[in-house]
């Protein structure tokens, strides 16, 4: 019976060991994601982010809204709302936080597209210079019938 216990107490030695060695290289990996640049960019991205979104509340609720307030007749567009029984609906908040969304999504959109065009040349800047290289490394006819003669002459000394 001891022997049975014994392959069972190695069969799980063995899980845990393996389990801890996955946690530690899962440990690893984390730890070698984290040093990559592209976490620092995007947390730098985030804080950027926040700060962009401040700026875009306050146009929007500071110098849009009152502007359209004065049109829709209002001091304040968020202040906007209807009464229906004991709910107050507030649809003059809502659509200043929709033109909120729709400023930031459309600058977001103008930061990927330019990200994207970058890209784009740099691909096209690199498919280039590898063509190059390729043409460059590859000989010419001359080369290529000076070779042939050469050989040949090695032939016929040797």
């Amino acid at each position: 019976m001891r022997a049975v216990e014994s392959t069972a107490e190695r069969g799980t030695m063995e899980a845990l060991n393996s389990g801890m060695k996955k946690a530690g290289g899962f440990i690893a990996e984390f730890k070698e994601f984290i040093e990559q640049g592209s976490v620092m960019d995007m947390a730098v991205g985030i804080i950027v982010g926040g700060a962009f979104k401040s700026i875009v509340d306050s146009l929007v609720e500071d110098m849009l809204m009152p502007i359209i307030g004065i049109f829709v007749g209002a001091d304040s567009f968020a202040s906007l709302s209807v009464t229906i029984g004991g709910a107050v609906i507030k649809y003059g908040n809502f659509i200043s936080t929709v033109i909120n969304f729709l400023i930031l999504a459309f600058v977001l959109f103008l930061m990927v597209k330019a990200l994207n065009t970058i890209n784009e040349k740099a691909r096209a800047l690199k498919k280039k210079e590898e063509a190059e290289e390729e043409a460059a490394a590859e000989p010419t006819k001359e080369e290529v019938l000076l070779t042939e003669i050469r050989d040949l002459l090695k032939k016929q000394a040797g």
